[in-house]
């Protein structure tokens, strides 16, 4: 992958692939962008339909640079290297996808950047930016910061861990993420997301919930469920399929 220097001099990993309308891809937390989207199959569907793919690494995950102090997360920091990210590209037109912690991303992005056109935002509902518990972001944090993963007894926490553990991810480099506050955005954000908008979650995704309530907060936005629980959905056909069907169906970018 290739290597910018973001707003703050932290390193973000991207990669191009194919030709076309540029579709950013933002994936979710303690996952990185090859797992997320390539292995899972939905770029390659992507680029089969015409379209180009920019993937992203997030700061503290995948290629990035992995900052262990939670400030360097604070502030909407990955939100600003998506914006960088297009700066460095000159990109003046995107859709833009994301997933779990990549959808909170790109919600708070989209209101104030006119560079994204579309959104997709597959693996969020309204549960988990009404809620926003800091106290469940302290019991993650401190699961993975753990020595032994045996001795965490959240069951949500231990969740958290163990997927970090099946990817390899940098545990302290997560945790500071946790501990550097919400990454959700406000209610004001929902509204003012003005472009196409399509939401996809697993009917079995219990973090998320239906996505109904959540294009409701969004003027216009569609609902879609489907086949699986929130790890599993976006390897399903029917994610990658609803994405395509509704990038293809909206006007071209150029």
């Amino acid at each position: 992958m290739k290597r910018f220097a973001s707003f703050d001099g932290v390193e973000i990993a991207y990669d191009v692939l194919g030709e076309g309308d540029p579709v950013v891809m933002h994936h979710g937390f303690a996952s990185e962008s090859v797992t997320n989207w390539v292995r899972a199959g939905v770029a390659e569907h992507v680029l089969a339909s015409g379209f180009q793919v920019v993937l992203i690494d997030a700061r503290g995950h995948g290629e990035s640079g992995k900052p262990h102090d939670p400030a360097a997360y604070a502030g909407g920091a990955m939100v600003r290297d998506v914006a960088c990210l297009l700066d460095v590209l000159e990109l003046d037109r995107v859709h833009l996808v994301g997933y779990s912690m990549g959808s909170f991303v790109a919600m708070r992005l989209t209101p104030a950047e006119p560079r994204v056109r579309s959104l997709v935002l597959g693996g969020a509902g309204m549960g988990q930016i009404r809620t926003r518990q800091p106290a469940a972001a302290l019991r993650i944090a401190e699961a993975l910061e753990a020595g032994d993963p045996a001795a965490v007894t959240d069951p949500m926490a231990r969740a958290f861990r163990n997927f970090a553990d099946a990817t390899g991810a940098d545990r302290l480099a997560l945790a500071a993420v946790q501990r550097s506050g919400s990454p959700f955005p406000s209610l004001e954000d929902l509204g003012n997301i003005a472009v196409p908008t399509l939401v996809v979650n697993g009917d079995r995704d219990t973090l998320a919930g239906p996505p109904e309530a959540l294009a409701e907060a969004i003027g216009g936005a569609r609902a879609k469920l489907v086949p699986g629980d929130h790890l599993s959905a976006v390897v399903q056909p029917e994610f990658r399929g609803a994405v395509v069907d509704f990038l293809t169906g909206l006007p071209p970018l150029r």
